[in-house]
C-alpha cells in the first residue's frame, strides 16, 4: 500500500507532507510495488492510538471474561482510530482476575485493535480513595498474588496499580519493580510516602488528580512528588469531566509533552446511549459525558481515547502535535512497546489514522489492513 501526499506525523513530533510505503503488515522504508493507493492529500496521517488505561465500551466490559466482549471492544475501538490497547481490569477477587487474565492469555483477535498488554488497576489499592472501585476485593499489596496473575495472563501485565501507604506496598515496589511498570493509584499518600515509592522503583502514576489528594502548596503529595521525579509518566482523563481545562494546560506546563499520557478510562457505556450501566459490580448512571455511582462518585469515562485527543485540542487549546505524542508515543514509551508501535516509522507495525482538518477520521489502517468505517475513504 502507498499512502500519497499526507501530512505525516513523523519522530520529530511534527507534521510534514510524505508518502507513507506499507509492505504486508509494516511501514517500509522503500516504495512497494502497491496494490492499493490512497490519496491523502489535505489528511493527517497520525500513529494509530495506544490506550493504556480503558475498561470496556459498547455494553462490555475486559472483566466480562469472555472473547466476545474483547472482540467487541477491539472491533470498537479499531473503528475510532485506537489500535493498540491496554485495557484495565477491576479491584475483583482473585478467582475472577484468574478467569480474566485465562480469557485474555487465550484470545485470538483479528479484525479488530491490536491487545498489546493488560493493566491492573486493582485490587492493591487504598480504601480510602477506592472510588468506583469495589471495596469488597481490596486486596493488600501482594507479589506472589500478582506474580501468579501475570503467569495465567501470559505475561501481559504491563502495569499495575500500587497504593503504596498500605502494609506491604514497599516491599511488592522493591521485588517487582524490574517485571512490570508500577503505578501509583486510588491512594491517600502524601509527598514522602510518594517520592519514597518513586525511588523504590515506582515510575507512572495512574489518572493524575483523580482518587489521589489534591496538589496543595503545603503538601503536594502525589502530584508533587511525581513532577519532582522527572522519568516518571502520568495519566490525564480529558474527557471534559474528570479534569478542568485549565487544570489540563497547567498540567502541561508542569510536566512537559514527554511524560503526559492521554488515557480514557472508557466504561460499557461508552458508544452507548444514557442509562444505567455495570462497572465492577456496580451501578453507573450515565448521562451526557458523565458516568457516576449512586454515591456521586465519578465512575470512569464514557469517552474514547480519539474524542479526548479532540476535547484537549479543540476545547483546551493543547497542539495537535502534542496531543498526537500524548496518545501514541508516550503510552507506547511508558509500557515497553515502542520498538514496534506509537510511530511511522519502518520496521514498525503499520497502524496508522488518517484525519481530515476537523479531526474526523477518513482511514484506519490496523497491521497493513484498511479498516472500513462509515465515511471512510478507500
Amino acid at each position: 500500500m502507498i499512502i500519497k501526499n499526507a501530512m505525516v506525523f513523523t519522530e520529530k513530533n511534527e507534521f510534514q507532507v510524505e508518502d507513507i510505503y506499507i509492505q504486508g503488515e509494516k511501514f517500509t522504508g522503500s516504495q512497494p510495488v502497491a496494490d492499493d493507493e490512497i490519496d491523502a492529500t489535505g489528511l493527517y496521517a497520525i500513529p494509530g492510538l495506544t490506550d493504556i488505561h480503558m475498561h470496556g465500551c459498547m455494553g462490555y466490559d475486559l472483566c466480562d471474561g469472555r472473547h466476545e466482549a474483547i472482540r467487541a471492544i477491539t472491533e470498537y475501538q479499531a473503528r475510532n482510530g485506537i489500535t493498540t490497547l491496554c485495557p484495565a481490569t477491576m479491584t475483583l477477587d482473585e478467582g475472577r482476575l484468574e478467569h480474566i487474565c485465562e480469557t485474555v492469555a487465550t484470545y485470538q483477535g483479528e479484525n479488530g485493535s491490536v491487545l498489546c498488554a493488560l493493566n491492573m488497576e486493582g485490587p492493591f489499592i487504598s480504601a480510602e480513595k477506592k472510588g468506583a472501585q469495589n471495596a469488597d476485593y481490596i486486596h493488600k499489596p501482594d507479589a506472589e498474588m500478582f506474580r501468579r496473575l501475570q503467569k495465567k495472563s501470559g505475561n501481559m501485565f504491563r502495569l499495575v496499580s500500587i497504593a503504596p501507604e498500605t502494609e506491604g506496598a514497599d516491599d511488592f515496589i522493591s521485588n517487582l519493580k524490574d517485571e512490570v511498570v508500577l503505578s501509583l493509584a486510588h491512594t491517600t499518600a502524601d509527598y514522602s510516602i510518594a517520592r519514597n515509592a518513586f525511588e523504590k522503583g515506582a515510575s507512572h502514576v495512574t489518572h493524575l488528580y483523580n482518587a489521589m489528594p489534591p496538589f496543595s502548596h503545603r503538601d503536594p503529595g502525589v502530584i508533587g512528588a511525581a513532577f519532582d521525579v522527572e522519568n516518571s509518566h502520568v495519566e490525564l482523563i480529558c474527557d471534559g469531566v474528570h479534569i478542568h481545562p485549565s487544570v489540563i494546560r497547567a498540567t502541561f506546563k508542569m510536566f512537559g509533552e514527554d511524560r503526559i499520557i492521554l488515557v480514557s478510562d472508557s466504561m460499557r457505556a461508552t458508544g452507548l446511549a444514557d442509562g444505567e450501566y455495570d462497572l465492577g459490580g456496580q451501578t453507573v448512571k450515565v448521562t451526557g459525558n458523565k458516568a457516576i455511582l449512586p454515591d456521586g462518585t465519578i465512575a470512569g469515562s464514557v469517552m474514547n481515547l480519539m474524542d479526548c485527543v479532540r476535547n484537549v485540542v479543540r476545547n483546551v487549546g493543547i497542539p495537535l502535535e502534542t496531543a498526537v505524542k500524548c496518545a501514541t508515543v508516550n503510552p507506547a514509551m511508558a509500557i515497553g512497546i515502542y520498538e514496534h508501535f506509537g510511530s511511522i516509522t519502518p520496521g514498525k507495525s503499520a497502524n496508522l489514522v488518517l484525519l481530515d482538518e476537523n479531526l474526523e477520521i477518513k482511514s484506519v489502517i490496523i497491521k497493513g489492513k484498511q479498516i472500513k468505517i462509515e465515511g471512510g475513504i478507500s
